[in-house]
């Protein structure tokens, strides 16, 4: 970093953010394969928490590569920048006093632990979505599988590339068993 930035400080904190809010922020971490439910469950949880006057937003993983995210590959190192860019944008969004849930597969433990120190205690929470790898490739979504499958798309999480799970998630759902209503409940459950 260099020896010419500092670091403003302001009067208005996160508390006074959230405070007008009405509302005690916090990011909701969605990890998971392909195909696991991270972007219908992210969806049926802003209604839901809309419905209630809270004040959201998601980061999903694809909306990202359509902006900020760009400029990123996939190769190991370009996800895990994709990871750490979302969370410094989800760490602001916290600190502007909303409730912000990310959607990304962030399949390394380490780059979620980094996610998680950006935030103070009880500000985030993993959510992990334990689909197995045969049902995400059962729904398939987005074709994404068949072309691993067929050597037409390299380094994808589960079948050429890893996907570490989670050790101690804050909440762990299987979406086979689940539909999203039932997932988004549990985690509403959780957090309110």
């Amino acid at each position: 970093m260099s020896s010419n930035i500092q670091w403003q400080s302001f009067k208005l904190q996160e508390t006074d953010r959230a405070k007008i809010k009405n509302q005690t922020p916090m990011c909701l971490w969605m990890t998971g394969l392909s195909g696991s439910g991270k972007s219908a469950l992210a969806n049926a949880l802003e209604q839901k928490l809309n419905s209630l006057g809270k004040h959201t937003y998601i980061l999903d993983g694809d909306n990202l590569r359509h902006g900020l995210n760009a400029d990123l590959g996939f190769s190991m190192a370009s996800r895990n920048e994709n990871v750490r860019r979302a969370a410094e944008v989800a760490k602001l969004m916290v600190d502007a006093g909303l409730v912000v849930i990310v959607g990304l597969i962030s399949p390394l433990k380490k780059e979620r632990t980094h996610a998680r120190s950006l935030f103070t205690e009880g500000q985030f929470k993993e959510v992990y979505l334990s689909t197995s790898l045969k049902e995400c490739e059962k729904r398939d979504v987005k074709g994404l599988y068949q072309k691993a499958r067929a050597g037409e798309l390299n380094d994808f999480t589960g079948i050429d590339s890893p996907y570490e799970k989670p050790e101690s998630p804050d909440i762990e759902l299987n979406t086979e068993n689940l539909s999203v209503d039932q997932a988004m409940e549990l985690i509403m459950k959780a957090i309110l």
